[in-house]
């Protein structure tokens, strides 16, 4: 439905500045007192489809965002790595007893290593300097942690100051490309022969 199939709808002006109804409110050139056309749709009426108003939060949210430092999101990015950080150190998980339950589910359930299963001890091992004992725990974590934090470094410092640092072209093959082998080596890993066994953890 068109704009003039609304009731309550004004008519659209032909080519030739006329009202198509023919002088409303008495005048002969076909608009309205004080209206000027103006292109093809004349001042006075309005043009379009009315936009909705915006509710209260959407007014909230985009009046926060208008407000906020455009530091304020990298720094908590950066707190939240820090935190991790923080928790990998502290709770060294390169020490846990032998009969220790696992605390991911999958491997409790099932005794499989999943996708992740030694990507917090490969974060130890790379804070501690130790990338042969990292890439024993998960070799792709370790290949991805450089990208992910130039990644990572890119979009705070062009969001806190303006950063303008070469990008790194991610494409969806690449993407898929990665997820392909990250699923292989999930599989890979949990094979019971050698010398597949060497990268269960």
């Amino acid at each position: 439905m068109t704009s003039v199939d609304r009731p309550d709808a004004q008519p659209r002006p032909d080519l030739h500045g006329e009202h198509p109804n023919g002088g409303p409110d008495g005048h002969p050139s076909g608009w309205p007192a004080g209206a000027a056309p103006q292109g093809d749709w004349p001042a006075g009426y309005p043009a379009g489809y009315p936009v909705a108003e915006s509710d209260r939060l959407t007014r909230f949210v985009q009046r926060a965002h208008a407000r906020t430092p455009r530091w304020v999101v990298p720094l908590a990015a950066v707190g939240c790595v820090a935190a991790g950080i923080g928790y990998t150190l502290l709770s060294d998980p390169t020490r846990s007893a032998p009969d220790a339950l696992p605390t991911c589910l999958l491997k409790l359930t099932t005794g499989l290593d999943c996708p992740g299963c030694g990507g917090t001890r490969a974060l130890w091992y790379v804070l501690h300097a130790d990338l042969p004992a990292a890439a024993r725990h998960h070799f792709l974590f370790v290949f991805a942690l450089p990208f992910l934090a130039y990644l990572f470094v890119a979009w705070a410092g062009r969001q806190a100051f303006g950063w303008r640092l070469p990008e790194l072209r991610i494409g969806p093959k690449l993407v898929g490309g990665f997820l392909a082998a990250w699923l292989a080596f999930s599989v890979v890993r949990n094979l019971p022969w050698p010398p597949f066994t060497a990268l269960y953890v």
